[in-house]
C-alpha cells in the first residue's frame, strides 16, 4: 500500500467518490466540506509560496533586464499558443457540430448567469494591486505577480543590502514546499469528496448528458495537446518522457479538482526539479495563469459556436474569425476576475447577438468540461516555463544534480 503513488491514490479516490455519489447520494452531498477544506488548505499555500519564489527568483537573476527579456519571450509564446488553441476549438466545433439538434429553450434568464462584461480597461485596472495584503487574501495571482516583480527588481537594485530579505524569503520558500508536501497527503480525500459531492448533487447522468459536446471538447483538447504542444516539444527539443514524469501529478491533481490553484504549488516545485531555473518558472508559471490558459481559450471558441448551432444561427467563417480575434483579447484576462470564463462567454455571445441563455445548457456539464480545460491550462503553463528556459539557453536533458530526485509526494 505504501508503494502506491499519489497519482494512484487520486485515481482510487475518484472511483470511490463516483461510487459513493451514485449509490449513496445523501452521503456524497455531505462530503462537500471535505473537498472545500482541501482547496482552502491549498489556497493558504499560494500567496506566501508565490511571493517567496518569485522575489527570490527575480533577485537571483541578478538583472531586471534579464527578467524583462524573459517576460517578452513568455508573452510571445503565450500569444502564439493561445491563438492555436482558438483555431483548434473552432475547427472541432465546425467539424463535429455538437450543437446541432440541441434544443435551446429561451425564457426567463437564469439568475446565476453572469451579466458583467469584461473590458480592456477593467482587465488592465484589475492587474495592479490596491494592497498586496488584499491581493494575497483574495488570491489575485496576477496582482501578486506585478507586485513581486517590482519588489524583486528593487531587491536586485539594492544588491547586498537586500540580502537578508532574500535569504529570509529563500527559507520561506523551502518551508512552504515542505508545508505543501503535508497538505498533499489530503489530496485523495479532497478529490474523492469532490467527486462524491458532484455526483450526489447532480446524479450520474452528469457524466452522460450533452455527451457530444463533452466529447468534442475532450477530443479538441487531446488534439491540441498531442499535435500543438507535441510539436512545441519537438521543435524546442524538450525531453518529453522526463517532462511528463514531472508534470503528471500536478496535471492529474488539476484535472481531479478542476482547480489550477490546487496544482500550482506542486507544479512550481516539480518544474524546478525538471530543470527549469527558479527565476524562470517562478515568473512564467503564475503569469501564464492569466495569459496562457490554453484549455480555457479553446473552450471559449468551441462553446460560443456550440451556442450558435444550438440556437440554429448560421455563423459564416468571416464572423467566426472576427469572434476569434475578439477572444484573443478578452480571454487574456480570463483568470483575473471571478467566474471570468462565463463572463467572457456571456460577453462574446452578446457581442455577436447569440442567446446568452445558451450558457444554461452548458452549465449542466460544465464541471466535467472544467476538469479537462483546467488540466490543459496547467500542462500548457508547465510547458511554457520549459520553452522559455530552452530559449534562454538552458539544457533540460539533465537537471541540477541536487534536484534529480523523485517527485516530492507519494
Amino acid at each position: 500500500m505504501k508503494k502506491l503513488s499519489l497519482t494512484s491514490w487520486i485515481f482510487i479516490a475518484m472511483a470511490l467518490g463516483i461510487a459513493v455519489g451514485h449509490f449513496l447520494p445523501d452521503v456524497g452531498k455531505q462530503l462537500t466540506p471535505v473537498s472545500n477544506i482541501f482547496i482552502r488548505m491549498i489556497k493558504s499555500i499560494i500567496a506566501p509560496l508565490l511571493f517567496a519564489t518569485l522575489v527570490v527568483g527575480i533577485a537571483g537573476s541578478g538583472s531586471a533586464k534579464a527578467m524583462g527579456r524573459i517576460g517578452a519571450k513568455a508573452i510571445i509564446y503565450f500569444e502564439i499558443v493561445t491563438t492555436a488553441a482558438l483555431v483548434v476549438g473552432l475547427m472541432f466545433v465546425n467539424l463535429l457540430k455538437p450543437g446541432v439538434g440541441v434544443a435551446l429553450q429561451s425564457g426567463a434568464p437564469d439568475p446565476n448567469l453572469p451579466t458583467t462584461h469584461l473590458t480592456f480597461a477593467s482587465i488592465l485596472e484589475h492587474t495592479f494591486p490596491n494592497s498586496i495584503f488584499d491581493s494575497m487574501a483574495k488570491g489575485e495571482v496576477l496582482q501578486m505577480v506585478v507586485f513581486c516583480f517590482l519588489f524583486g527588481t528593487a531587491c536586485t537594485a539594492l544588491g547586498a543590502r537586500a540580502e537578508p530579505v532574500v535569504k529570509f524569503l529563500q527559507s520561506l520558500a523551502e518551508i512552504m514546499f515542505e508545508y505543501t508536501k503535508y497538505v498533499m497527503y489530503l489530496a485523495p480525500f479532497g478529490v474523492g469528496a469532490a467527486m462524491a459531492a458532484t455526483i450526489g448533487n447532480k446524479g450520474i447522468n452528469v457524466l452522460g448528458n450533452l455527451g457530444k459536446l463533452v466529447l468534442t471538447l475532450y477530443g479538441a483538447l487531446a488534439f491540441f495537446v498531442i499535435v500543438v504542444l507535441g510539436l512545441v516539444i519537438v521543435v524546442t527539443r524538450i525531453p518529453a518522457r522526463r517532462f511528463w514524469h514531472w508534470v503528471k501529478e500536478p496535471y492529474i491533481l488539476a484535472f481531479s479538482t478542476a482547480s489550477s490553484e490546487a496544482a500550482l504549488p506542486m507544479a512550481l516545485e516539480n518544474m524546478q526539479r525538471f530543470g527549469v531555473p527558479k527565476h524562470i518558472v517562478a515568473f512564467v508559471l503564475p503569469t501564464g495563469y492569466s495569459f496562457n490558459l490554453d484549455g480555457s481559450t479553446l473552450y471559449l471558441s468551441l462553446a460560443s459556436v456550440f451556442v450558435a448551432q444550438a440556437a440554429g444561427v448560421d455563423m459564416p467563417l468571416s464572423q467566426q474569425i472576427m469572434m476569434m480575434l475578439t477572444l484573443m483579447l478578452t480571454s487574456k484576462g480570463v483568470a483575473a476576475v471571478p467566474r471570468a470564463s462565463l463572463i467572457v462567454l456571456a460577453g462574446t455571445l452578446a457581442t455577436f447577438k447569440l442567446p446568452v441563455e445558451g450558457i444554461a445548457i452548458i452549465l449542466g456539464v460544465d464541471t466535467l468540461m472544467d476538469m479537462a480545460r483546467t488540466s490543459v491550462n496547467l500542462l500548457g503553463n508547465c510547458l511554457a516555463s520549459a520553452v522559455v528556459a530552452r530559449w534562454e539557453g538552458y539544457d533540460l536533458s539533465q537537471p541540477p544534480a541536487e534536484l534529480e530526485v523523485e517527485p516530492a509526494v507519494h
